[in-house]
């Protein structure tokens, strides 16, 4: 049986900060993704794009208000050159105004190509941009980042991990949290047995692979239930 073609997406980020995703995009989980051939990350300097001497990106808002601006000149220029070189299946804007990100979004997107990442800066981006080009504003919770980077980094990670290959252990992502019916991962436990007066559970000892997993449903299950209720307060 021939072996079935690798799965790859490509990532294209507009970024004010390049920077700031040059760590993250080396080491750890994305690289290795990377270095399989499972992912594609292009890096593209949203200075490169501005005119004059300064390469100005950003402006004052109309109206007043505190806070900086991404002009459009730059961004249009910049995803208009990119999107006329390859059709995207999702332009998207990391936004506090965003869709929230969750598991299920995070699947949908690990089946998807290439994918147009758009950082915002300082106080956000012309709006005319998302009317022109964005077709989807996610968030990645209900707090302000510095960056729009920071979340395209948790976007690219929880996505690339989905991917056949990305893990060691191919069933690793299959029971993180959120994706099983428990909502959460259960508590886990290793070497030693025994720790500062603390002991691994009896049942994980047993051996008896039914009652293992009723324990972890069930913990997993009250874990879930009790973070909810935090949540909720």
């Amino acid at each position: 049986m021939k072996d079935l073609p690798k799965k790859m997406i490509r990532f294209d980020i507009v970024s004010a900060n390049p920077k700031i995703l040059g760590s993250s995009l080396t080491n750890g989980l994305i690289s290795r993704v990377s270095s399989k051939g499972l992912i594609e990350v292009h890096m593209h300097n949203l200075r490169e794009y501005a005119e004059g001497k300064y390469k100005q990106i950003d402006d004052t808002p109309y109206g007043g208000g505190a806070g900086m601006i991404l002009k459009p000149e730059p961004m249009f220029k910049c995803l208009k050159e990119l999107m006329a070189k390859r059709d995207y299946d999702e332009v998207i804007y990391f936004s506090a105004q965003g869709i929230k990100l969750k598991q299920k979004i995070v699947n949908d997107f690990s089946l998807k190509s290439n994918l147009l990442l758009i950082c915002g800066h300082y106080k956000g981006i012309d709006e005319r941009v998302i009317k022109k080009f964005v077709t989807k504003e996610i968030s990645i919770g209900d707090y302000v980042l510095s960056c729009g980077d920071i979340a395209a980094l948790v976007f690219i990670d929880s996505v690339a991990r989905l991917l056949p290959g990305a893990l060691g252990d191919g069933e690793s992502a299959l029971t993180d949290s959120f994706q099983t019916e428990a909502g959460f991962d259960c508590p886990q436990y290793t070497r030693p047995e025994k720790y500062e007066s603390m002991k691994v559970p009896d049942v994980l000892l047993s051996g008896n692979h039914s009652k293992i997993n009723e324990w972890r449903i069930k913990k997993a299950k009250a874990k879930y239930n009790k973070i909810r209720k935090l949540n909720k307060s």
